[in-house]
């Protein structure tokens, strides 16, 4: 590929990996309020809960949503929508308010999330040549991962301006309102930003099409890409009853249950909630923050290496790795606190280990094989409904970590992470193909013959 080529495939991959970043900096932004939340409204273990999870109803929304919306009005204008619902929840959050009100922006900024988790990995799946669409879809997940990091600095920075009581009342308003910003960035970002050329060939716009596919692979392959396009958009646009067919029933588990299976691991109980659980090893508010950072900037630096190797090694060994190590991870944290030897830095070594095996393969690999395993004709349906369920599952992580923590300790919820992390293991041993190095076509052919 001519470096010119490259250099328009990975601008645009950048611009759509901005909504994954929203993504992360959104729903991450609650670890650093919910402790003051919790104090401002003095709310029950339920209610923490709810304040900390509620954003994750609008995702589910904006997650069926976004796939009929998209296949209407194109990947770009529904990006769009989903930075706009970013920013009216951010200026919401900061004017002050009831806790009624906070919940319903924060169900505003869930519909932007759930809308990016699923248009960014999809339109960087739709204009990424194959041999590289791997580490091209990852820099999605390394946009979460980014702006969870850039949240917990920020989270910190705002939380060490002032006293204790400042941030019960308004320390944590500024947490969320800081969203504005890259909101704005995002959305001028787009404008600029061409249309997925399979979109545009849906709406039989081949001429646009083609042209974008002349930036991306060159001339003589973007008319061959062109073809093979044509050959797979024969079909019209498919029902949801469609993905109940034979044909597409096996892509439907697997893009199910992997989804489900990134989330009841037990990623966001820590992602939500790591502060809190650093307190409970007896470290102090500012420290457990700064050890937030620690989890961030872990959680970055390994999806720059899953990006580096996905396209190498492939999405299933990658996806053994970490779930193999994640319960190990588990296993032990579970443990200490069991024993009750949280002292020092054992838990957090233990959970920043954890984080370095789903960064590696659950966290950034879950949107690569969701984005691959769908046919064009029904890939944003199919993916609205396999993003429901992971958002499904963020919610009843989310909601019941707390309940949980109450009720049995730190020690058995981890280990009941440890278990769901087994089965992963087996599931993806015995259920996900590799699709390393296959076009979105081969990859819809591949599921006729099984």
């Amino acid at each position: 590929m001519q470096n010119n080529s490259l250099t328009y495939v990975y601008r645009y991959t950048v611009v759509a990996a901005i909504g994954g970043l929203l993504f992360g900096y959104d729903t991450a932004v609650v670890a650093g309020a919910i402790g003051f939340i919790e104090e401002k409204y003095m709310l029950s273990p339920a209610m923490k809960g709810w304040a900390a999870s509620c954003a994750i109803i609008g995702c589910m929304v904006g997650a069926m949503l976004s796939g009929v919306l998209s296949d209407r009005l194109g990947r770009k204008k529904v990006l769009m929508i989903s930075a706009f619902a970013f920013a009216v929840s951010s200026i919401g959050i900061l004017l002050p308010s009831g806790i009624g009100s906070f919940i319903i922006f924060r169900l505003i900024g869930g519909i932007g999330i759930g809308i990016a988790s699923i248009l960014s990995p999809m339109y960087i799946s739709e204009i990424a040549p194959a041999h590289i669409r791997g580490r091209l879809i990852s820099i999605y997940q390394l946009g979460i991962v980014t702006g969870i990091l850039l949240i917990y600095f920020v989270n910190a920075g705002i939380a060490g301006l002032y006293d204790h009581s400042w941030n019960v009342e308004a320390g944590w308003r500024w947490m969320f309102g800081s969203g504005l910003i890259p909101s704005l960035v995002f959305i001028l970002l787009l404008i600029p930003t061409p249309e997925s050329p399979r979109w545009l060939g849906a709406q039989n716009r081949w001429e646009e099409a083609a042209a974008i596919l002349e930036k991306v692979n060159g001339k003589e392959n973007a008319l061959a890409e062109i073809n093979v396009i044509r050959g797979s958009l024969s079909e019209t646009e498919a029902p949801f009853s469609e993905l109940l067919k034979p044909a597409l029933r096996k892509p439907l588990v697997i893009g199910i249950v992997l989804a489900i299976f990134s989330q009841v691991t037990g990623i966001n109980a820590i992602m939500y909630y790591a502060p809190e659980i650093f307190k409970a090893t007896g470290s102090g508010s500012s420290s457990a923050l700064m050890q937030t950072v620690w989890v961030g900037s872990i959680n970055l630096l390994m999806t720059i290496v899953a990006i580096k190797y996905v396209d190498l090694l492939g999405r299933k060994k990658l996806l053994l790795i970490g779930a193999g190590g994640m319960a190990i991870c588990l296993s032990l944290v579970g443990y200490a606190f069991f024993t009750g030897n949280t002292a020092g830095y054992w838990v957090l070594a233990g959970i920043l280990l954890y984080i370095s095996f789903f960064a590696i393969s659950l966290g950034p690999l879950t949107f690569v094989v969701i984005s691959e395993i769908f046919p064009t004709n029904i890939r944003g349906r199919a993916m609205s409904v396999a993003i429901f369920f992971l958002w499904l599952s963020v919610y009843i992580v989310s909601q019941t970590f707390p309940m949980l923590v109450e009720g049995i300790g730190e020690a058995y919820t981890f280990w009941i992470y440890m278990v769901t992390s087994l089965l992963a293991f087996f599931f993806i041993w015995s259920a996900v193909p590799e699709t390393k190095a296959k076009t979105l076509e081969q990859i819809q052919e591949m599921w006729k013959q099984k």
